[in-house]
C-alpha cells in the first residue's frame, strides 16, 4: 500500500531533480505583485483535488501526477473515507483527505477512470455530491478515460465539449455534453483525455494551459515523453473493426452497466 509520500517518490521525476532542471525556468518564477495567486507562473502552489475510488486505473492518475507533482502542486487524494483505495493493478492507495476534509475550493479538479469504479462512484450520491460541489468552484475541472463520466453525472459537462475513452465516449450526450473525439478535448475549463495513456498528453496540455507552453516543453523533455509503440492500434481507427469488435464485446457486460447509469444520471439531472 502506498501512501502521498511514497507514491510521489515513485514517479518518474521527483521535485529535487525538477527544480534543478528548470532552474531559472518559468517553473521557479515568483509571483508578482498584481497577479492572482496560482496564475501562470506564479511562485504559489497550485492546489490539486484527484478524486479516487475503488477499482480505478492507477495509470490514469500516475501520468497527470507525475506532471502536476514536477510543476510542484499540492496534490490531494481525495476519497470518501480514510481507507485504503485499491486500483485496478492491486497496488492500494492512501487518501489524504475524505470528502469532508477537502479543501473548499481547488484549482484542479481531477477525476481520473476505470469503467467498472467509474460506473460505481455514478451511483454512489455522496461521490457525485462531492464532484459537483467541487467542481463548481475549482478553475479547471479534468478527467482521463471514463472520468468524465463521473463529471457528467455530476452535471459538469453539460453544454461543454469532451471526450471519453473510445469506447464510452458516446455515452456523454446522455448528460448533457457535446460529444468530440480526442486525445484531449479543451472547452474553456473543461479538459479532459481520453483512455488510460492519454493522461501523460493531459498532463502536458495542462503544464501549459497554467505554466506556459515553454514549460510544458520542458516537462515533456524532463520526463522523455517520446512514444513509438510497436504497433499502430491504439485507436478503433487504426485497430480496424475487428479487433476493435473483439474488445466492445470483452467489455460489453461494463459499457451496459455504464450506458445504464449514464442514462439515470440524464434523468436526475432532468436532461
Amino acid at each position: 500500500m502506498l501512501n502521498r509520500r511514497e507514491f510521489s517518490k515513485a514517479t518518474l521525476l521527483g521535485l529535487a531533480a525538477a527544480e534543478a532542471a528548470a532552474s531559472g525556468s518559468a517553473l521557479a518564477q515568483q509571483a508578482e505583485p498584481g497577479r492572482p495567486p496560482n496564475a501562470p507562473g506564479a511562485g504559489v502552489a497550485l492546489r490539486v483535488a484527484a478524486v479516487i475510488y475503488p477499482d480505478m486505473i492507477l495509470l490514469d492518475l500516475a501520468g497527470p501526477m507525475t506532471v502536476f507533482n514536477v510543476m510542484r502542486a499540492d496534490i490531494q487524494l481525495v476519497a470518501r473515507a480514510k481507507s485504503p483505495v485499491r486500483t485496478d493493478v492491486g497496488i492500494s492507495l492512501s487518501p489524504t483527505m475524505t470528502f469532508d476534509e477537502a479543501l473548499a475550493e481547488v484549482d484542479v479538479l481531477f477525476v481520473p477512470g476505470g469503467l467498472g469504479g467509474t460506473v460505481a462512484a455514478m451511483n454512489d450520491a455522496d461521490t457525485v455530491a462531492f464532484v459537483r460541489a467541487c467542481g463548481g468552484t475549482a478553475r479547471y475541472v479534468t478527467s482521463v478515460c471514463t472520468g468524465s463520466l463521473l463529471l457528467g453525472a455530476a452535471g459538469l459537462l453539460a453544454g461543454y465539449e469532451a471526450t471519453s475513452h473510445w469506447y464510452v465516449r458516446d455515452l456523454l450526450p446522455l448528460m448533457g455534453a457535446r460529444l468530440k473525439a480526442g486525445r484531449v478535448v479543451i472547452d474553456r475549463n473543461r479538459i479532459t483525455g481520453g483512455g488510460v495513456t492519454a493522461g501523460l498528453d493531459f498532463g502536458l496540455e495542462m503544464a501549459r494551459q497554467i505554466r506556459g507552453e515553454e514549460t510544458a516543453r520542458l516537462i515533456q523533455l524532463l520526463l522523455e515523453y517520446d512514444p513509438k509503440p510497436p504497433f499502430d492500434a491504439g485507436s478503433p481507427e487504426h485497430a480496424g473493426p475487428e479487433l476493435t469488435q473483439r474488445v466492445r464485446k470483452a467489455r460489453d457486460a461494463a459499457i451496459s452497466a455504464a450506458r445504464e447509469a449514464a442514462t439515470q444520471a440524464g434523468t436526475r439531472l432532468k436532461l
